[in-house]
């Protein structure tokens, strides 16, 4: 199927959705604070069991495919080379599914479960300390990177194998007829559950600026100081999408991916407690691997506590990254053409983990250092300043924050920018050069829906509107699971024929 520059009805059907939600929180915030508020709860609570079996069983595909002779399929036809080398792979890998939520999560997970509610033990402790890590890993490892290695993988074999047109409703070719109302549904959910996604990082971007600059100045942590960094930061992002300043987003890029290192470098030779991080490292890496099938089928049934910090964070988890996977996986499907399906998979699972890994480590370790020697209480901190906490205990600390801050805004500008092309992309049948007309209104719809919804309830509504969203998407992957399973089984059978 061609791609065409044509509008497509799921966009109209999209913005349609949003524009609902947006007029709602606008006009009746409270009431949409409640009502999503409750039917979140009702899916967490009801579902959770469906999540933990749902992102387990996509992990234990990708594992099955690595080993299975489907591994030596390409992602393209079978003289098809890979564009990029090894090094710009991996690092476009990591870049893809980091961001934000990597820098408000680097010291306030660890944090959290360390010192205000750890999900086993006492807190404050060096139990606590090993068990807040475990758990991050499990939530930043091979179960997060597995949602989006197989819905990338979907994309890139129905689009660079298969002919099809890059969509999500394409991937179930084989299994529906996806020309007619249901593929457009299909787009639809993909669309809405993509939006609340990246809101949901552009939410917890604004929340973190706007507590940098609390940290550095007087001002207080406020709704209006969110709404105009939301606002700033959106004519910067909605000027490189209408510019095409495709050069520039890529310097973006790499200059975010060069202080994010410089951050880490800074930590690692300031914060004191990079040894402590290296064994913490590698002494969780250890308990991660071997407790990996109970932490993945972990639901509490008999403690209401402990069921609700695993909505609260796993079950959270699951639905961001399924709400993210659409973006993410788009993006890391164009840039893994003529890899196997056995090399791409390996990468995609382990790379970024283990780097992800590093970072939690170090930052997060610092952070328990700190409070254990009794330094600074970065627990009693607000989670969009703990990071800046952190950073207040070493030397150059204004300057690492100012850039800390920097380094937020380009991630939110980039992540922005890369999001309107994708959600164009799939409103216009795949096309690769979407209208200027269609990636403003998108630019416009991710930044109103971020303002209505902090508006509303602050991140807790963004967390929401995501999870409801994430839940009919969550049965869309399994179908695209189900469709390149079949699809791969019939591709071996032809092959065996032929020969």
């Amino acid at each position: 199927m061609k791609s065409t520059n044509k509008v497509q009805p799921v966009f109209y059907w999209a913005i349609g959705i949003l524009a609902v939600i947006i007029v709602s929180g606008v006009l009746f915030p409270t009431a949409l604070e409640s009502i999503t508020g409750t039917i979140q709860s009702f899916i967490s609570n009801t579902f959770g069991w469906y999540y933990l079996i749902s992102v387990t069983l996509f992990t234990v595909i990708c594992l099955f495919l690595i080993v299975s002779s489907y591994g030596d399929i390409k992602l393209g036809k079978p003289d098809d080379k890979p564009e990029y080398g090894y090094l710009s792979w991996f690092a476009m890998l990591f870049s893809a599914g980091v961001g934000i939520g990597l820098v408000f999560f680097g010291a306030a997970e660890p944090i959290s479960h360390f010192g205000i509610q750890s999900p086993t033990v006492e807190e404050g402790t060096s139990e606590a300390a090993r068990e807040s890590m475990r758990f991050v890993f499990f939530h930043y490892g091979i179960h997060a990177w597995g949602i989006y290695a197989i819905i990338a993988l979907c994309i890139a074999y129905f689009k660079f194998r298969k002919g099809k047109s890059g969509l999500i409703s394409a991937t179930l070719s084989p299994i529906m007829n996806t020309d007619g109302v249901a593929g457009k549904v299909i787009d639809t959910l993909a669309l809405v559950a993509t939006v609340t996604g990246i809101v949901t990082s552009l939410g917890y971007g604004a929340v973190q600026i706007n507590g940098g600059i609390s940290y550095l100045t007087d001002l207080p942590i406020a709704f209006y100081i969110q709404v105009i960094i939301i606002i700033i930061v959106s004519i910067l992002f909605l000027t490189s999408a209408m510019t095409g300043l495709n050069k520039g987003i890529r310097l973006l890029s790499n200059f975010n991916m060069l202080l994010t290192f410089l951050l880490f470098l800074f930590i690692g030779i300031f914060g004191g407690a990079t040894l402590y991080s290296l064994n913490l490292f590698t002494n969780t890496l250890g308990t991660y691997i071997q407790t990996l099938p109970e932490l993945s089928f972990r639901i509490a049934p008999g403690s209401p506590e402990d069921r609700g910090w695993i909505n609260d964070w796993t079950i959270f988890y699951w639905a961001w990254w399924i709400a993210w996977s659409p973006y993410v996986g788009t993006f890391i499907a164009r840039v893994s053409r003529g890899r196997t399906l056995r090399e791409f998979t390996i990468a995609v699972l382990l790379v970024p983990s283990l780097v992800s890994f590093l970072w939690f480590t170090l930052i997060g370790g610092t952070g328990i250092s700190l409070e254990s020697q009794g330094i600074m209480n970065i627990s009693s901190l607000a989670e969009e300043e703990m990071l800046f906490g952190i950073l207040s205990t070493m030397p150059f600390s204004t300057i690492a924050s100012i850039l800390t801050i920097i380094l937020i805004v380009v991630f939110f500008i980039t992540s922005a920018d890369s999001a309107t092309f994708v959600l164009s992309m799939h409103s216009t049948n795949g096309s690769l050069n979407p209208a200027k007309r269609i990636k403003f209104v998108w630019g416009i719809v991710l930044s109103l829906t971020a303002i209505t919804l902090l508006y509303s309830g602050g991140l807790l509504a963004v967390q929401n509107v995501m999870i409801i969203a994430a839940f009919p998407f969550s049965i869309i992957l399994l179908l695209m699971v189900y469709s390149l399973l079949k699809s791969l089984r019939l591709e071996k059978v032809n092959a065996k024929q032929k020969k």
